[in-house]
C-alpha cells in the first residue's frame, strides 16, 4: 500500500537515505474508511509546513517525472501530454501489504493552478476509484508554505477495513515525509 501516497500526484525510500539529513517535518494524517454509494473508500487528509517559498514547493510537485527520485514504492512516472493546465502522467509502483506484493499502473490527469493547488483524477488503471488534491498556502510569517493533501481511493484490490486504514496512514506518512523534505532540502 505504500505506493498509495504516490497517486496523490496522480504524487524511493532509497531517495531518503541519500537525501541530507533534515529535522523531519511535523505531519497532520488522518485516514477515514467510509461508505458513498455502496462502496468503502478510504479518505485520507494530510498537512505539513516546508520552510520552502510556494514557488520551490510548486517546481517540486509539478516535476513529474522526477518523483521516482524520492517517493517511496514509485517506480516512474512519466508525462504523456500536456495541454495548457492539464498534464496526462502514467504512473508504475509496488503496493505492498504484508508479506504480498502487486504491481500497480495508473494514468491519472491533472489541472494545476499554479502555484497554488492541483488536482488529480484517474483515467484508468489498477484503482477502482482515485481523486485528490494538493494545495500550497503560503506561510507569511515564516516566507514557507503548507502543503495541504487530501484524497478519495478505492483500490481496485482487497484491502482490509480497519487495517488498511493503519497501513495507508502509515504510507501516507512515508510519503509525506518524502515529499517534505525533499521541498526543503531543495530549497533556495
Amino acid at each position: 500500500m505504500r505506493f498509495l501516497l504516490f497517486l496523490m500526484l496522480g504524487v524511493a525510500a532509497p531517495a531518503m537515505a541519500q537525501t541530507p539529513k533534515l529535522e523531519l517535518p511535523k505531519l497532520e494524517v488522518s485516514v477515514n474508511r467510509v461508505e458513498l454509494d455502496v462502496r468503502h473508500l478510504f479518505e485520507v487528509n494530510a498537512a505539513g509546513t516546508v520552510q520552502a517559498p510556494p514557488q520551490a514547493v510548486w517546481r517540486i510537485l509539478t516535476n513529474y517525472e522526477r518523483m521516482d527520485e524520492f517517493v517511496p514504492d514509485l517506480e516512474s512516472c512519466k508525462v504523456l501530454a500536456r495541454n495548457g493546465n492539464e498534464v496526462i502522467i502514467e504512473q508504475f509502483g509496488t503496493a505492498r501489504f504484508l508479506f504480498m506484493s502487486k504491481s500497480i499502473h495508473l494514468i491519472v490527469r491533472a489541472t494545476e493552478q499554479p502555484m497554488t493547488s492541483i488536482d488529480i483524477a484517474l483515467i484508468s488503471g489498477d484503482m477502482k476509484h482515485y481523486e485528490s488534491h494538493w494545495e500550497l498556502v503560503p506561510v507569511p510569517e515564516t516566507g514557507g508554505t503548507k502543503v495541504i493533501y487530501t484524497g478519495r481511493l478505492v483500490p481496485n484490490f482487497y484491502v482490509p477495513g480497519i487495517l488498511g486504514a493503519k497501513i495507508i496512514r502509515h504510507d501516507i506518512e512515508r510519503m509525506m515525509a518524502a515529499v517534505l523534505t525533499r521541498i526543503d532540502s531543495k530549497r533556495e
